[in-house]
């Protein structure tokens, strides 16, 4: 079915939001995990797996539910660009927590709403925030930077780079299917425009950088490869790629200030590190931005 007929809202319900903080839970978690499996695989090679076991998946998926992924609806060459700016975007990912720490590059790739705040509303007018629900961004955003601000002083350049990078081609991809009406196709096919090409696309750079593609797997870089494509690349892509036909995309994107957080408890957790007062504050300055946000 095709998104044109989902009746869209313009705000944040109990499920919108349930779906999204399930998401961001995960996604911080994930942070974590493959901060620790690049250490012993190339990174743009298990990206490029992960978006090839995705892709199977969601065409088994399809497969399942009868959705259509291969007829013609006008939607090659921006789901094509889509695609590319997604692969691109988790190329930085990967080779940035090289060099830096998972919550470090996370504050840095949770700057895209800011991008898609910025940029959108020069193609949909209804996506324009009020001045109160950008004081909600900036609220969201300090208390980011205000969580991670001991570590500020003393990482990778190249890492913070390649996290804002990111960051500004994750808010780039969103801006791109909304403005081509990308949402206008199902969920699935959106999403599988997005796998499928970033498979191919860092599939060769990963061949063009010289990564080995024999390593061997341990128990724990299988495992987590099996996690990051199943919940990940999969189920919690597509869950996004749903809510992005249903609400508001700069109101869903507020939200993922939370993940950065979430990355850095799960950093804590992980590693031992005890969780400060300044995480509690952040966490409350985030819930206070989240609500201004979304206010009707």
């Amino acid at each position: 079915m095709s998104t044109s007929t989902r009746p869209r809202k313009d705000h944040l319900d109990a499920l919108a939001v349930g779906i999204l903080l399930v998401c961001c839970l995960f996604w911080g978690f994930q942070q974590v995990m493959v901060k620790i499996t690049v250490a012993e695989l190339p990174p743009v090679f298990v990206s490029a797996v992960r978006g090839l076991g995705a892709t199977l998946l969601l065409w088994l998926w399809c497969w399942w539910r009868g959705v259509r992924l291969f007829e013609r609806d006008g939607s090659l060459w921006p789901g094509l660009l889509a695609g590319s700016l997604f692969a691109v975007e988790f190329a930085f990912i990967y080779l940035g927590l090289q060099h830096t720490s998972a919550s470090r590059l996370t504050v840095f790739l949770y700057t895209s709403p800011f991008w898609v705040a910025a940029l959108l509303p020069l193609f949909i007018r209804t996506e324009r925030l009020s001045p109160v629900q950008w004081l909600g961004m900036v609220c969201a955003f300090a208390a980011v930077v205000f969580a991670l601000r001991e570590g500020f002083g003393s990482g990778d350049a190249t890492g913070d780079l390649m996290g804002l990078a990111a960051g500004a081609l994750w808010g780039l991809t969103t801006v791109a299917i909304r403005a081509t009406h990308l949402t206008r196709i199902s969920a699935e096919k959106l999403l599988f425009y997005q796998l499928a090409v970033s498979t191919v696309v860092l599939g060769l750079l990963s061949h063009g950088m010289g990564e080995p593609w024999d390593n061997p797997w341990s128990r724990f870089a299988i495992g987590s490869v099996v996690v990051q494509t199943v919940v990940g690349a999969f189920a919690s892509y597509l869950a996004w790629m749903w809510m992005l036909g249903h609400y508001p995309a700069t109101k869903i994107s507020a939200f993922v200030f939370l993940t950065p957080l979430f990355a850095l408890l799960f950093g804590m957790l992980w590693l031992g590190e005890a969780v400060t007062l300044t995480l509690v504050l952040s966490l409350a300055l985030v819930a206070v931005g989240i609500v201004l946000v979304n206010r009707k």
